[in-house]
């Protein structure tokens, strides 16, 4: 509304990391996105109304949030496709990839709903498509015959949960969700299995900023409390 100095960016803005790479959802577009918030930028606003969160006045204030915002998203993007063009793995270039931290400390764009990391994956799904540079994953064996056989060279599945309970305790919880996958996977009717991933996905969950990310671990944990892997499954 130019006659009244007013921009409504939807949520283009949201008080958050945007929201361009959820995990659940089509591929968003972060270059196309960052492009936009320096377009609105330059309007010369005096007052702004986000999809979600508070109101911002003063045109230097909005220029200012709108310009971080594209900043982190060109950073993210051209750290990606830099990486990626080195010909290395979506492994590699998720946990290669830096988020300015004097980004991510401003009040506007903190990790509470989308993590930062899913965005790099969007990145790479769009520049990518859906092969992560691993060979073995083209055309890959049945999970749970991989299960199984990890499972198997562990030495069994008590002394795999007593690793992934070892794992709980030292905090490791990223790489224990990955051992009691596996124990599941491979064991699906195991009750210690599924009480063990319940309890590990719970504990994973209440330390992430990301509601996605919280979400989509407490479901895990919820799934195992009714021996399952999904709610919205049979197994």
């Amino acid at each position: 509304m130019p006659e009244k100095k007013l921009l409504a960016p939807g949520d283009l803005f949201i008080y958050a990391v945007p929201n361009a790479g959820n995990p659940q959802k089509v591929q968003r577009y972060c270059g196309e996105w960052a492009a936009g918030l320096r377009e609105m930028a330059a309007l010369g606003a005096e007052i702004m109304l986000p999809g979600h969160g508070l109101p911002i006045f003063g045109a230097d204030r909005i220029a200012a949030a709108l310009g971080d915002t594209a900043e982190l998203l060109e950073s993210i993007e051209g750290q990606v496709v830099a990486l990626m063009n080195t010909g290395t793995t979506l492994d590699h270039v998720i946990h290669e990839v830096k988020f300015p931290p004097h980004l991510l400390e401003k009040p506007y764009l903190r990790g509470v709903y989308d993590d930062p990391q899913f965005l790099v994956r969007n990145v790479w799904r769009l520049y990518g498509g859906w092969y992560d540079g691993e060979p073995d994953n083209l055309l890959p064996a049945p999970r749970a015959e991989q299960a199984r056989e990890w499972i198997a060279l562990g030495g069994g599945l008590d002394r795999v949960l007593d690793r992934v309970q070892e794992l709980r305790v030292a905090g490791n919880l990223r790489l224990a969700c990955h051992l009691v996958e596996y124990a599941v996977i491979a064991e699906p009717a195991s009750k210690p299995a599924h009480a063990l991933r319940a309890e590990v996905y719970a504990a994973r969950a209440q330390l992430q900023e990301s509601s996605m990310a919280r979400n989509i671990l407490n479901h895990a944990a919820l799934a195992s409390a009714q021996g399952k892997r999904d709610l919205a499954g049979d197994y």
